[in-house]
């Protein structure tokens, strides 16, 4: 199988790629700046340069969302970094004589909206409330179902937080593993987690599924609060978790909007990818933090 790969340079899209190769595909990473780390994956800065029938399309292009406030030429650079390449990718198929049978394309949990909520919340369910990220999203997505005029199957991967040697855990292991991490503001939010594993094993298992088609929530099924998430953490690590976060403190790292990624969160399960089948390797957060640290 041929596949075009964007973000294959990230923290998750380099993982897929690998993965990908070691199971015999054939992978076009589309780049734009870094160049890539991946072994026998081919690498192209224009669209143009692809010269044979691709048959899948993986986008997990991106700006990472957490790691500069929202400011407003921050929010219009996340937007450019996710619906651009994503129209670029739906212009491109509706221009090949041979498409592609899938668009896999990125979302995210924000979907549902930044807020606090313990409702177990699946695909079927409507957004919390209206904000920038839920915005993001919803664009991002509807940009992607566009392929599906060209006949092609179009997945959308509503990500939450990947755990692995890299991402959102290499930012907390410094100051845990001195005995100086701790809950965000009263711990009591949500945090909808998933393994690194289980993320690209769910990325390869719908890009093989022929009737898998629309949001699927990429989350373990056991989402746990920010206090829980703390408590195990620390118990993995034999580190005390007594230092909590401040309020101010993510208000000055992401801004007022942006903190709420910190201090808000959601309890998302993965209800459609387990109704057709998929098995988590990772289903619990101790015995995943333990594969990890």
């Amino acid at each position: 199988m041929h596949v075009l790969l964007t973000g294959g340079t990230g923290f998750i899209g380099e993982a897929v790629a690998k993965a990908l190769i070691a199971r015999g595909d054939l992978v076009t990473l589309l780049i734009h700046k870094r160049p890539s780390k991946v072994a026998g994956a081919q690498s192209i800065s224009n669209l143009s340069e692809i010269n044979s029938p691709v048959d899948a399309v993986v986008n997990l292009a991106g700006l990472p969302i957490a790691d500069k406030p929202w400011t407003n030429s921050r929010k219009v650079a996340l937007r450019a970094s996710r619906e651009g390449i994503t129209g670029q990718l739906v212009r491109w198929i509706a221009q090949q004589e041979v498409k592609p049978k899938v668009l896999l394309s990125g979302s995210a949990i924000g979907f549902y909206g930044a807020t606090r909520s313990d409702r177990a919340l699946s695909e079927s369910d409507q957004p919390l409330i209206q904000d920038f990220s839920r915005e993001l999203c919803q664009s991002w997505e509807q940009i992607a179902l566009e392929a599906e005029q060209e006949g092609v199957r179009v997945v959308l991967l509503r990500t939450g937080i990947v755990l692995g040697k890299g991402g959102a855990l290499k930012k907390m292991l410094p100051a845990f593993k001195l005995g100086l991490g701790g809950r965000i503001v009263d711990g009591q939010q949500m945090m909808s987690w998933i393994h690194l594993d289980d993320e690209i094993n769910a990325i390869l298992f719908l890009i093989d599924n022929p009737d898998a088609s629309g949001p699927f929530n990429l989350t373990a099924p056991n989402p746990v609060s920010n206090q829980e998430f703390t408590a195990v953490l620390g118990k993995v690590l034999k580190r005390p978790t007594l230092l909590p976060m401040p309020a101010l403190m993510p208000k000055l790292m992401l801004g007022k909007e942006g903190a709420a990624l910190l201090t808000d969160g959601l309890s998302v399960v993965p209800s459609r990818l387990t109704e057709h089948g998929f098995e988590f390797k990772h289903p619990s957060l101790d015995k995943a933090l333990e594969t990890i640290i």
